[in-house]
C-alpha cells in the first residue's frame, strides 16, 4: 500500500507538470503592437511583431534566427510586403501610402521593430486602421495606441475586430463625427418600425400645430435623456426588457386611442413616459457604433440630432397626409384613427409576443 501511495503521489506530480510546462513550439505571444502618431504632415508609425509570427509565414526555421540582425535585414523586404498588404491606414476615407524602414531586432522582446511613415496634405479629422495581421492565429491581437500631441487612444484589434476608427480632437474631427452620426441617426429611426408606428399611433388623432409640438417635444426630451445614460454605460438595462417594453408601448398608444374619448388630450404624456424606454433602444444601436472616446459629446449630440431630423419628416409627412384626409372627409378621418389604432395595436402585440417568447424571431 504504501509502494502504490508513492507511485500514485509521483504520477500525479508527473501530470501536474506536463499539464503547467508549455510546449517549445507554443506561440509564446500572440500579440503585435503599432503605435501611430498623427502630426500636422504626416503619421508616424512603430509596429513591433513577435519573431514567431513573422518566422511562421516567412518559413523560417528555427524561430530565433530572426533575433540575427544580419539575417533580419534579409528578410526585410519579405516582412515588410507581408506587413504592408494586412495593415491599411486611412485619413479622412482615403487609404494612405506607407513608407516602411527596419526591421529593428529586439532581443529581450524576441520580436522585431519596423518603423512605417505616411505623408498628409492636413492634419486628419479621422484616421481608420484596419488590421488581419497572422491570420494562421485566430487569437492574434494587434494593439493600437493612437498619440495626437499629448492625449493617447488605445484599441485592440482582432479577427472579430478588424477596425478602429479615431476621430480627431479638431475642428475637423468634429466635422467628421457630425457627419457620420447625423446620417446615422435618421437612418436608424427610419428603419425602425416599432418607434415609426409609436410615432403615427401619437399621431393619429391629429390636433393643432402646437398639440403636436408638445408630443414631439416630450418624445424627444425623454428619449434624448436614456440615449445619453445607456450610451455612457451610467444605466444599461437588458434588452430582454426593453425591447419587450418597446412593443408594448405600442400597444399602449394604439389602445389609447380606441378608449379616448372627449376628455383630456395626454399623448404628450404618453410621449415622455414612452420616450425614456425608446431611448434605450436607440441607445442599444449607437453603442455597437463604437463611439469615439475624444468626441464622445459631439457623437451624442449629432446621433440625437439625426434622430429628431428623421422623426420630425415623419411627423410632417404624417400629420400633413391625416390633416389632408380630414379635410376632405371627417368621416373617413375617424374611420382611419379606427384602423390604424387597430393596426398599431395588434403590430405591438406581435413584437411583444415575438421579444418575449421567440427573442430570435419568428420564422
Amino acid at each position: 500500500m504504501k509502494r502504490l501511495a508513492i507511485i500514485s503521489a509521483v504520477l500525479s506530480a508527473v501530470i501536474m507538470l506536463v499539464a503547467t510546462v508549455r510546449p517549445a513550439s507554443a506561440h509564446p505571444v500572440p500579440f503585435s503592437y503599432l503605435d501611430l502618431r498623427l502630426q500636422t504632415s504626416s503619421i508616424d508609425g512603430v509596429f513591433v511583431v513577435h519573431i514567431f509570427d513573422a518566422a511562421h509565414d516567412l518559413q523560417v526555421t528555427p524561430v530565433d534566427r530572426l533575433l540575427d540582425p544580419a539575417l533580419a535585414s534579409e528578410y526585410a523586404r519579405a516582412l515588410i510586403d507581408l506587413l504592408a498588404a494586412r495593415l491599411e491606414v486611412a485619413a479622412d476615407g482615403r487609404v494612405l501610402a506607407m513608407d516602411w524602414s527596419g526591421p529593428e531586432v529586439l532581443a529581450d522582446r524576441q520580436s522585431l521593430r519596423l518603423t512605417l511613415s505616411m505623408r498628409v496634405d492636413r492634419a486628419p479629422g479621422t484616421v481608420a486602421v484596419r488590421a488581419a495581421m497572422f491570420p494562421y492565429d485566430p487569437q492574434h491581437q494587434t494593439f493600437v495606441n493612437i498619440y495626437e500631441g499629448d492625449a493617447l487612444t488605445q484599441a485592440i484589434l482582432d479577427q472579430g475586430k478588424p477596425r478602429v476608427e479615431y476621430f480627431a480632437g479638431t475642428r475637423q474631427g468634429v466635422l467628421a463625427v457630425i457627419r457620420k452620426f447625423v446620417p446615422a441617426g435618421v437612418h436608424h429611426i427610419l428603419i425602425g418600425p416599432d418607434h415609426l408606428l409609436f410615432l403615427f399611433g401619437l399621431l393619429l388623432l391629429g390636433g393643432t400645430l402646437g398639440q403636436l409640438a408638445l408630443v414631439v417635444s416630450g418624445f424627444t426630451i425623454a428619449h434624448s435623456i436614456t440615449l445619453s445614460l445607456a450610451a455612457l454605460n451610467l444605466v444599461t438595462p437588458s434588452s430582454r426588457i426593453i425591447e419587450p417594453a418597446i412593443a408594448l408601448s405600442v400597444v399602449y398608444v394604439g389602445a389609447d386611442n380606441l378608449l379616448v374619448r372627449d376628455g383630456r388630450d395626454v399623448r404628450a404624456w404618453i410621449a415622455f413616459a414612452f420616450g425614456f424606454i425608446h431611448g434605450f433602444g436607440f441607445a442599444s444601436v449607437l453603442r455597437e457604433m463604437d463611439l469615439p472616446a475624444r468626441a464622445l459629446g459631439w457623437s451624442l449630440f449629432s446621433f440625437n440630432v439625426g434622430v429628431e431630423i428623421g422623426q420630425l419628416l415623419v411627423v410632417v409627412l404624417v400629420a400633413s397626409a391625416l390633416g389632408a384626409l380630414r379635410a376632405r372627409s371627417e368621416a373617413a378621418g375617424r374611420q382611419l384613427v379606427f384602423a390604424g389604432s387597430v393596426v398599431v395595436v395588434a403590430a405591438g402585440a406581435f413584437w411583444f409576443v415575438e421579444r418575449v417568447f421567440f427573442p430570435g424571431g419568428l420564422s
